[in-house]
C-alpha cells in the first residue's frame, strides 16, 4: 500500500489530501488536522503529515482503503477506534 500525503496550510490547521494507491486502485481521501490536535498528537511535528500517515496505516490494519471515509476531521477516528489516540502518541 502506497499512502500518499499532501497538506496545505488553512487558518486554524491544514487540510491534508490522501492518495491510497494498492493493486492499480487509488481512493482518494480530504483530513482538516487542527494545530492545537497536531500539538497534542505529536509535540515535535511542525506539520501534520507524519501523523496523518501513521494514522492511515492504524486505519488501514483495522479496514480496507475503500472503507475509510472520503473527507473527515482527525480526530473522527477516536470515535470509530477509541484506542487510536494512545496508538498514534506512543508511536
Amino acid at each position: 500500500m502506497t499512502i500518499d500525503v499532501a497538506c496545505t496550510p488553512t487558518t486554524d490547521g491544514w487540510t491534508c489530501r490522501v492518495r491510497l494507491t494498492e493493486d492499480g486502485t487509488s481512493t482518494h481521501h480530504e483530513v482538516s488536522v487542527k494545530r492545537r490536535d497536531l500539538a497534542r498528537l505529536a509535540p515535535a511535528a511542525t506539520e501534520p503529515d507524519d501523523l496523518v500517515r501513521r494514522s492511515f496505516d492504524f486505519l488501514l490494519a483495522r479496514e480496507p482503503k475503500e472503507s475509510i471515509l472520503r473527507s473527515f476531521d482527525l480526530t473522527a477516528i477516536a470515535r470509530y477506534f477509541p484506542e487510536w489516540e494512545r496508538a498514534i502518541r506512543d508511536a
